[in-house]
């Protein structure tokens, strides 16, 4: 059987940028990209913390350390600047696999710097 497990997480990103004339995608500060594992055209989940609105697209990398955010082409409908989102990549492991995977959980800012990274989240509390 084949599980498909969080990969990556950034958590809590603050969107830029909202241009509904782009080519669709969810540019990314590149340095984000990067500590997360999450490749430039993989698909991704965003979860938009204030609206409720959930969609998937895929990742493009925006400059190194920009702090960049940018939802576009359709998917700009579904946040607009300051809205706080949660970007997801999924991957598919077997059993085996599953049993040692921890994925890799990003931390930011408001301005979408990194203040910490984990490969794991706690039990919530009653």
């Amino acid at each position: 059987m084949h599980l498909n497990l969080l990969k990556a997480k950034i958590h809590r990103a603050t969107v830029t940028h909202a241009e509904l004339h782009y080519e669709g995608s969810c540019a990314i500060d590149g340095r984000l990209l990067d500590i997360s594992g999450i490749r430039e055209y993989e698909q991704i989940h965003v979860y938009n913390i204030d609206s409720g609105h959930r969609f998937v697209t895929y990742a493009i990398r925006a400059e190194e350390g920009s702090g960049i955010i940018s939802v576009n082409g359709a998917a700009a409908h579904c946040a607009n600047v300051g809205d706080l989102v949660i970007i997801c990549a999924y991957g598919h492991c077997d059993e085996a696999e599953a049993a040692k995977f921890k994925p890799t959980l990003v931390y930011v800012d408001g301005d979408n710097r990194l203040t910490h990274t984990n490969d794991s989240i706690p039990a919530q509390a009653a």
